[in-house]
């Protein structure tokens, strides 16, 4: 019996390395997007010229300034794409087809998997069981060229989620909640393994916002052990589901249990991701603008629970609803979800990162306060420096729009 971090370096090395040893290995899957794709096939020509050790392996999309808001963004965009058809990739996913962790969510990851990204939160891959990390650009310039990489191999926690979650609480209450136990870099070092007690009781858009906020939590990589809500989803999104041989047990430096059904709606509070209060304590507070989307939550259920809020009637925030691709928009539009978000009065679109970075699509201006459903809250993340950005679930988000002001979504539901 093995802990899942030790089973997914074993099947890969071939052996169950100790933590804290420095190993090589051979990437499964390599990403990089529009913001950070320049500067890896920047480094990749100082290395002496763009080359792929695996152009199946790669996938790049555009997501972050997409559609491009401004002439330099569109020139890195041609620079990119130039790359693109030079090396004759598959994987290319352009404005418009989604948010790049998305994209990896629905398409190519799958459990044991090393995954890495130009991108913090390439963590979002360990929702099915992928060990996914961010890696800065000469990294993955590197990677690409000789096809390999080097880990300090993490010391494995184990996290359980029990119970099932009481109305209006999500993934993103789990997460928060970790947040204030854990604080903002807690996990630096660790890979966490999380089971989860009842597995369609916590479906895998919850496991998405979960993995790609363990981010914030400093975690090298956070991997929901796969069960059979797991194999529904790659059954679904891939046609088939791998078989996994894994008898769950082994050494765990630490381990800790949420139970999701003593979880209330939960907000971090600017400027700190860790600065995680109820909603009750932040009730009343008058917000200026309401995002509901990015990498975290942008998925279906995410624009469900605003729509289920939001029908009620018309917002008085200002409100931008952007689904993490164009697979959801289209299944939400297909639910009638965007209908009851446009009637309410919000300015809809999909497949980009725009708000959440403060790059385009709804930049906060001086004083302005947010309910984001984002990941950050540091200062400035989303505009002006004396912006406020407060980070929410959907519900709270879309009960925030309908009333201009941080409300209990649970009084609406």
């Amino acid at each position: 019996m093995t802990t899942w971090t030790e089973h997914v370096f074993a099947k890969k090395l071939g052996r169950a390395p100790a933590p804290g040893e420095v190993v090589e290995l051979v990437p499964d899957l390599v990403a990089f997007h529009d913001l950070t794709g320049y500067h890896v096939l920047e480094m990749m020509e100082k290395m002496g010229g763009v080359e792929v050790f695996d152009k199946n392996r790669l996938v790049v999309a555009f997501d972050h300034l997409s559609p491009a808001p401004t002439v330099r963004a569109a020139e890195i965009q041609v620079y990119i794409r130039r790359h693109v058809r030079s090396l004759g990739l598959k994987n290319f996913h352009d404005v418009g087809e989604g948010i790049m962790h998305q994209l990896i969510l629905e398409k190519y990851a799958m459990p044991g998997q090393f995954v890495f990204g130009a991108d913090s939160h390439t963590n979002m891959a360990g929702a099915v069981g992928a060990f996914a990390q961010g890696m800065g650009a000469s990294d993955i310039a590197a990677m690409l060229k000789l096809g390999r990489t080097w880990l300090v191999v993490p010391q494995p926690v184990k996290i359980e989620i029990r119970g099932e979650p009481p109305k209006a609480v999500t993934g993103k209450d789990v997460v928060l909640h970790l947040l204030s136990v854990y604080k903002a870099e807690g996990l630096n070092g660790y890979s966490a393994d999380v089971y989860v007690e009842r597995p369609s009781a916590f479906p895998m858009d919850y496991r998405a916002t979960v993995a790609n906020m363990s981010t914030e939590l400093g975690a090298d990589a956070l991997m929901f052990v796969p069960d059979s809500e797991t194999a529904a989803f790659l059954e679904k999104t891939r046609g088939a589901a791998p078989k996994i041989d894994f008898a769950p047990g082994g050494k765990y430096s630490d381990e800790y249990s949420v139970e999701l059904g003593r979880l209330e709606p939960l907000v971090a509070a600017p400027h700190s991701v860790d600065n995680v209060k109820a909603v009750s304590e932040v009730e009343g507070v008058e917000v200026d603008q309401v995002f509901i989307g990015s990498c975290t939550n942008g998925r279906l259920s995410d624009i469900e629970a605003a729509a289920k809020i939001l029908k009620r009637g018309r917002a008085k925030a200002r409100c931008i609803a952007i689904p993490a691709s164009y697979s959801v928009f289209r299944q939400a539009l297909e639910a009638g979800y965007i209908d009851i978000l446009t009637k309410a009065g919000c300015v809809v679109t999909y497949g980009t990162c725009g708000p959440c970075i403060g790059g385009h699509f709804g930049v906060l201006g001086p004083g302005e306060v947010a309910v984001s459903t984002s990941n950050r809250n540091f200062v400035g993340r989303m505009g002006a420096n004396d912006s406020k950005v407060y980070l929410a679930n959907a519900y709270t988000a879309a009960a925030a729009a309908l009333e201009g002001k941080i409300v209990d979504p649970r009084r609406y539901l």
